[in-house]
């Protein structure tokens, strides 16, 4: 009895004194709580230990941010997840590790084989390092990458899942509205979805990976392009990948191909001086493997032209502006160009330096003119790819490649060669080569 009133008196001094501290201060008090217990006798020893055994696992258990995932699964990021600061990895320099669809995509931002970032100089081939170190990631998150914190977005644009689809034949010129896998919402630099235009291939320097020109895929052994985009080119000095979209990674779930070209075709009426008729075919070594993520596209019917302000898509990893100032785009753009007609385009050619009495050559066809967007340095050979068919098929032709423009996202359209007067002379070429026509053909 005598030891109770002692501990009672005990726990009362305690309690006095804990009430007289800040509110803020309050915290839990290990020797309290054994004091109680000791008084009460609320917990038997054998429900201590349990309670202390408990403790240690919650202690030790991780607080996931994210569900487990693997390449094969959709992976959906946090939200809410901001940039992740890591340590010195394989020898990396401190680095913000941030979701891909969190780091501005047209940053110039790089990260050099020792894991720095840096922002590249002026250099006279303005070309970009296609890929950096992806056998050795820098950040712990296979879809995560090193970003300069300069350049992580606030308003990022955001990946949301998808139901994923089985592999299915479609036929030509199918685009993935939106991307398969996910789609990306709030894209802020007309960012295109993965897979979403499954016939744009990258052409690559052999040596360093670095991208020139684009071009379409219109048969799994046949690329189409524009001459200045080959030509003078030895074979083994480029090559031609496809499947590709986020070029500063290789975290995609399917993976891109590469291929070497075995034979370039050149149509005999290019004109070096005024770049007409600049259609080219990349015969390839090996074929591509079609699949999701990569198809053919559609060519149109001979001579056909599109309609005056159809809304056609260019798609590449060009720059945004000429000159060292460009940017070039890590993630595939998809720019939305009107059609415009033939005689108004040469009209407004005429408003520009090229002056009042410019010709433009009948084997061109004019989009853009919208302030801002535009297929400017780098985008060579791209393919201009137009609504055809009913809306729900999502099925597009190729009417255009790119060639040439006047400045870069100045209210003046751009030219690109005409697919349709080229459609004959491509057929020709097919069936000389054991080719059939019917891989890129609607009916």
């Amino acid at each position: 009895m005598f030891r109770l009133r002692l501990l009672l008196v005990a726990l009362a001094t305690v309690a006095i004194g804990v009430m007289a501290l800040p509110q803020q201060n309050s915290a839990y008090d290990p020797e309290l709580a054994k004091l109680v217990d000791n008084v009460f006798n609320s917990q038997n020893p054998q429900q201590q230990q349990q309670q202390q055994q408990q403790q240690q696992q919650q202690q030790q258990q991780p607080n996931p941010t994210r569900a487990p995932s693997g390449f094969a699964q959709i992976v959906t990021p946090d939200p809410n997840g901001g940039a992740t600061i890591t340590g010195s990895i394989s020898g990396k320099q401190l680095c913000n590790c941030v979701p891909y669809h969190m780091c501005d995509p047209s940053s110039n931002s790089q990260v050099s084989n020792s894991g720095q970032v840096e922002t590249p100089t002026d250099d006279v081939s303005l070309l970009i390092d296609i890929r950096f170190n992806a056998d050795d990631p820098v950040c712990p998150h296979f879809l995560d990458v090193c970003c300069d914190g300069e350049n992580t977005r606030d308003n990022s644009i955001m990946p949301t899942p998808q139901e994923q689809k089985p592999n299915r034949p479609k036929g030509c010129g199918i685009r993935n509205v939106g991307g398969i896998d996910f789609n990306i919402t709030g894209a802020l630099d007309n960012e295109a979805g993965f897979g979403e235009f499954p016939w744009t291939v990258a052409l690559l320097n052999s040596g360093n990976s670095s991208y020139f020109c684009a071009g379409s895929l219109i048969h799994p052994s046949v690329v189409l392009t524009g001459v200045h985009c080959v030509i003078g080119r030895p074979l083994n000095s480029f090559k031609i990948r496809a499947g590709e979209w986020d070029t500063q990674t290789t975290k995609e779930r399917l993976p891109y191909q590469e291929t070497m070209p075995a034979k370039v075709l050149q149509h005999p009426r290019y004109n070096p001086r005024n770049v007409g008729n600049d259609f080219a075919l990349i015969i390839l070594q090996t074929p591509f493997t079609l699949g999701d993520h990569i198809n053919v596209v559609c060519l149109p019917p001979a001579n056909s032209v599109p309609t005056e302000g159809t809304t056609c898509f260019s798609t590449g990893w060009g720059k945004d502006q000429f000159g060292a100032q460009g940017r070039f785009s890590a993630i595939m753009k998809r720019l939305p160009l009107p059609i415009v007609e033939f005689n108004r385009c040469q009209s407004q050619f005429r408003t520009t330096r090229l002056g009042p009495n410019f010709v433009l050559d009948p084997s061109f066809i004019c989009a853009g003119g919208q302030v801002g967007i535009d297929t400017c340095q780098g985008d060579g050979g791209a393919p201009l790819v137009c609504p055809t068919g009913p809306p729900s098929e999502n099925r597009y032709q190729q009417s255009g490649l790119v060639v040439w423009g006047i400045g870069c996202n100045d209210p003046i359209p751009a030219a690109y060669a005409h697919i349709g007067l080229a459609r004959s002379w491509i057929d020709e070429q097919m069936y000389a080569h054991n080719f059939d026509t019917t891989s890129y053909s609607i009916f």
